[in-house]
């Protein structure tokens, strides 16, 4: 504009009309000028100059970082405002057609099995194994155990299951005799007086066996007198167990020493040993049946969702609600992130940032100036010239 306005004030003389070109260029000097200033003004001191009300964004950069959080806060990140927006997301539909691919079932189920083996080494031994004694104790320390013994002995002698038990324990007995016969009699030599003659302890011996096995016998004879006594005995038991608080108290006694038994406390300890190993196996193993359950579980639970549009309006509006609830809950967290990344920044850095997101816009607001003005400027000139005609 300034080489146009030279040389058609030069010419001029020669050519009138060029009046017109001249006092265009004029004006769009000053227009693209006052553009250039303005603009340059927001980012910087122009021509480096320290000109008043001039470098806005660097001497306002921690405010711009205050404005553009409470901005973010109070108009974007509002529960009315992200309510609208995921009105219409399926979040259960997606997930659901995702999963139901087999190599992303697959690629879940294996992150969700393989972080067992980290969780249990992160474990020690004892106290697992004093977890377990300390959950068992727990969970029965309400418990009455008396009135449930009560109801198995109960369901037991209802299908006669008692009987099978005493007749196996006969049996056992009876075998046991048997097999050690020998060691029975050389016991009986042993306690007896040494004057006593061998034939006496003999038939000692074999009166004592054939009485024991007489008491098996009787025992095992359904219609014989052992036999109404053990229904009887069990009958009083069952009874005993279910109101009496005495029995309570000592199978309370039973468990809480049973509990504390080294025996037991070795067992727990094996017990989990065995369990540790084999989540071991199964988290780094890739043919495990555990991989492969969850998998399977993951699978039913995307067909399942798939299939029940209910289920999927349901869990849809439990996840928009956990998201909305808790991007709300935490907006002022969200922004204050936004505030100390624009305060880190130097007064350079934000203006740099933001002239080039604003990028070559800021040249044709320079080029729209220098136009508008060269209209502005020839309309006043003619405007002059017909005024003075």
């Amino acid at each position: 504009m300034a080489i146009i306005f030279v040389a058609a004030r030069l010419l001029q003389v020669d050519y009138p009309w060029l009046g017109f070109v001249a006092a265009f260029a004029e004006a769009a000097m000053v227009g693209g000028l006052a553009d250039w200033f303005a603009v340059t003004a927001l980012f910087r001191h122009p021509l480096g100059l320290p000109i008043p009300h001039t470098a806005i964004i660097p001497r306002n950069k921690d405010r711009i970082g205050v404005n553009i959080a409470e901005f973010l806060e109070h108009n974007f990140i509002t529960h009315e405002v992200l309510q609208d927006e995921l009105r219409d997301v399926d979040f259960a539909g997606v997930s659901a057609r995702w999963l139901a691919d087999d190599a992303n079932s697959r690629a879940v189920a294996e992150r969700l099995v393989g972080t067992i083996p980290a969780i249990v080494n992160m474990i020690d031994d004892r106290d697992a194994a004093e977890f377990f004694r300390g959950a068992l104790g727990s969970s029965l320390k309400d418990v009455r155990l008396a009135p449930i013994l009560g109801q198995v002995l109960t369901v037991l002698v209802a299908g006669r299951q008692h009987v099978r038990l005493l007749q196996r324990v006969l049996g056992l007995v009876g075998h046991a005799l048997e097999e050690n016969r020998g060691y029975i009699r050389q016991k009986v030599h042993d306690h007896s007086p040494s004057w006593m003659p061998r034939m006496v302890d003999e038939k000692f011996f074999e009166r004592l066996m054939n009485g024991i096995q007489s008491i098996l016998d009787d025992m095992a004879d359904e219609q014989g007198e052992w036999r109404a006594r053990f229904h009887t005995a069990i009958e009083e038991l069952i009874d005993d167990l279910q109101h009496s608080p005495e029995y309570e108290e000592k199978l309370r006694t039973l468990l809480a020493n049973g509990l504390h038994h080294p025996l037991f406390r070795e067992y727990v300890a094996n017990v989990w040993t065995d369990i540790r190993a084999r989540l071991q196996t199964a988290g780094t193993s890739p043919d495990s049946r555990l991989l492969a359950r969850a998998q399977d579980a993951l699978q039913v639970f995307a067909a399942a969702l798939q299939e029940n549009p209910a289920i999927r309006t349901k869990l849809n509006d439990w996840l928009r609600g956990f998201a909305i609830t808790a991007i709300v809950e935490r907006r002022s967290l969200i922004v204050a992130v936004v505030q100390r990344v624009i305060d880190k920044w130097d007064a350079e850095t934000i203006s740099q940032k933001l002239e080039q997101q604003v990028g070559s816009d800021l040249q044709f607001i320079r080029i729209n100036g220098t136009l508008v003005g060269g209209v502005v400027g020839l309309v006043l000139y003619v405007a002059s010239l017909a005024l003075h005609s």
